[in-house]
């Protein structure tokens, strides 16, 4: 296991194990892709730890059928049937409450998004998952769907020990300030910029 040496320790009454075993909230952010698969691969991680892992996706759509749904949800299976890992569910636009499941107005659209905020609100209070990957949950925010200020406050609040990745562009700065790590990802070369669209195995 990695030994990394934090350069700062804070005079904050905790030990190292109370420490390092703190819950994160965790933002991928910034305009380059990879977000979402890297907070996928935290699933993987948890998954393996035996972990409950809750996904919510806020914006793909429900015909999308990317490969880390599909392996997720696999390993989800094979802890149902061996007791290996941990369980995965996975909630998914389309699937319950959802802006793209049926036309409707922008006012209607939002409600749904808090419904989604909602769930996730109470899953918290019951302390369901040990990770919970809220993917594209950034744009709600952005779009005054969802109160960042309740997002930033019930995160805070959070029992116990769950993590929260929290995926998308354009995060709010509040979020930034009450995240524990926060990553912008920034675009160097990007094969779109010659022409070249996405391929399977790479973006889905």
């Amino acid at each position: 296991m990695p030994q990394g040496r934090p350069a700062d320790v804070p005079d904050d009454g905790l030990t190292t194990r109370e420490r390092r075993n703190r819950p994160l909230v965790i933002v991928h952010t910034g305009e380059m892709k990879g977000k979402s698969t890297a907070a996928f691969g935290l699933a993987l991680r948890a998954w393996n730890q035996g972990w409950p892992v809750g996904v919510f996706q806020f914006v793909k759509s429900a015909k999308w059928r990317v490969g880390e749904e599909a392996a997720l949800r696999a390993l989800g299976r094979l802890h149902e049937q061996t007791g290996e890992g941990g369980p995965v569910t996975w909630h998914k636009m389309g699937e319950g409450w959802s802006w793209i499941q049926r036309p409707g107005t922008e006012a209607g659209h939002a409600a749904d998004a808090r419904e989604g905020w909602a769930q996730i609100r109470r899953d918290l209070a019951a302390e369901t998952y040990g990770l919970y990957v809220l993917d594209e949950f950034t744009y709600p925010m952005k779009w005054g769907w969802i109160d960042v200020d309740d997002v930033v406050a019930t995160l805070r609040a959070r029992p116990g020990r769950q993590h929260v990745v929290i995926t998308g562009r354009d995060a709010d700065p509040r979020l930034v300030e009450a995240a524990d790590l926060v990553v912008e990802m920034t675009k160097i070369k990007h094969p779109m910029d010659a022409g070249q669209k996405g391929q399977r195995g790479i973006e889905w």
